[in-house]
Formats: structure tokens, C-alpha cells, sequence
């Protein structure tokens, strides 16, 4: 008998449970109740000290609207063409607001494309649309050839920003380092042909160690030419 009464008020609470959620759902569908109106749009993204201003005007959300009318493919499109966001994710939350998370290019220097504008270029050989008129102070600068990966030249060469002017990729293969002082340095070949990335190797290290030793750098020189790992050549202006 017990079990008989247990199974009647489970089923009831059950049938009103179901009507209560259902008739929410439809409410919410309606554009009625809390749920329905979305109050609040939360940006986060994988970088730190990123100024989320842009992504957040992007979004395009004005107060009081109707969560379910917006079209959050269209939303994750306007987000996605915002400079500097890489990737991008939009959800609908259950109580109506809208979440974004987005993932930024790994800036790591800037290019110049020949139009007098330096644009920021990431790890990736990416080309971020949001250029400048000035040049970044102590940016690493990339000339000529747009590579397509930048990770390992601008770890190799860091020591030396301060004596580079810019940096031109070479036929794919190579890069060159011009200096401020106006030497082109010739380094290598890349000798790692399985990826996108081109490899300095040693060559940059014997530049910053012949740099510290006899500051090569500072000296009346044109050329420095590094493509022959058993000797250096030099040639004076």
C-alpha cells in the first residue's frame, strides 16, 4: 500500500515538475520571464592584460534584448573579425545571458607590407588587421617575404632588438638580419625542412658572441656573412 501511495505522489510531483519547466521553456521561447532577456554578456579570452573594449562592442547586444532572437552564428562572426582575436565561441546560458570566450594571436613583432602602416604579426605568420601609423619601440620588424612562423628567429634573435632594424625572410630557406648601424647579416639555411618555422640555429648565438666579445656590431661593416658554419666573412663598407 505504501508503495502504491509513494508511486502516486512521485508521479504527480513528476507531471507537475514537467509542466512547470515546459511551460518555462516556452515562456522563455516567447520572449516572456526573466530568462528571456538577456542581462548580461561575459567576455573572457586565453590572454592576459587584453583590452576586451572592442569584442565587447562587437557583440552588438542592446539592453532589454530578447535572448532567443539573437542569431549566435552571426554574433560569433562579427566577434571573430574583431583585430587580434584569433578564435571565438559564443553560448546561449540557460538564464539567458550570453558567454563569449575567445583565444588572441601571439603578437610577437610587427610588419611592414609597404604601405607606410607597421601591422602586429603573431607566432603564426598571421598579419593582425589593426596597423599604426608609428612604429612600436623595441618591436622586432619584418620586411619583405611574409613568413609563415615567426616563433624561433624572434626567441633567437631578443638580445639583439636593439641592434636590429628588421628582419627579411630569404627565398623561404634563410633569414637576414639588418641592423641598425646598416650590416646585413646572411645566416644560414634552415636545416629543419618538416615544418613552417625557420630555424637560426647556431648562427645567431656566434653573432651575439662575437658581439659581446669585439662589438662586430658597432664596427665599420657591411656584411656579415654567417652561411658557413666553419668560417665568418666579413666585408668593411
Amino acid at each position: 500500500m505504501k508503495k502504491t501511495i509513494w508511486f502516486w505522489v512521485c508521479f504527480v510531483v513528476a507531471i507537475i515538475l514537467a509542466t512547470y519547466f515546459s511551460t518555462r521553456i516556452i515562456m522563455t521561447r516567447m520572449g516572456n520571464g526573466y530568462a528571456a532577456i538577456v542581462h548580461h554578456v561575459s567576455v573572457n579570452t586565453d590572454a592576459s592584460n587584453v583590452d576586451l573594449t572592442a569584442i565587447q562592442n562587437a557583440t552588438e547586444i542592446l539592453p532589454n534584448t530578447k535572448t532567443y532572437t539573437l542569431d549566435l552564428e552571426t554574433l560569433n562572426a562579427r566577434i571573430s573579425s574583431v583585430p587580434g582575436v584569433k578564435n571565438s565561441a559564443v553560448r546561449r546560458l540557460p538564464n539567458g545571458n550570453i558567454s563569449v570566450h575567445t583565444t588572441m594571436h601571439n603578437v610577437l613583432g610587427i610588419y611592414a607590407m609597404g604601405d607606410g602602416l607597421y601591422y602586429p604579426i603573431s607566432d603564426d605568420g598571421t598579419i593582425v588587421n589593426q596597423p599604426s601609423a608609428e612604429r612600436t619601440p623595441g618591436a622586432i620588424l619584418f620586411r619583405g617575404e611574409k613568413p609563415n612562423n615567426i616563433t624561433k628567429i624572434t626567441t633567437a634573435v631578443s638580445a639583439l632588438a636593439a641592434d636590429i632594424d628588421y628582419l627579411e625572410l630569404i627565398e623561404k630557406r634563410r633569414w637576414n638580419i639588418h641592423t641598425t648601424n646598416g650590416i646585413t647579416i646572411l645566416l644560414p639555411e634552415d636545416i629543419i625542412t618538416t615544418t613552417d618555422e625557420y630555424e637560426p640555429n647556431n648562427s645567431v648565438a656566434q653573432l651575439i658572441k662575437m658581439n659581446t666579445n669585439h662589438q662586430i656590431l658597432s664596427r665599420d661593416i657591411s656584411i656579415i656573412d654567417l652561411r658557413d658554419p666553419k668560417r665568418v666573412l666579413i666585408q668593411k663598407k
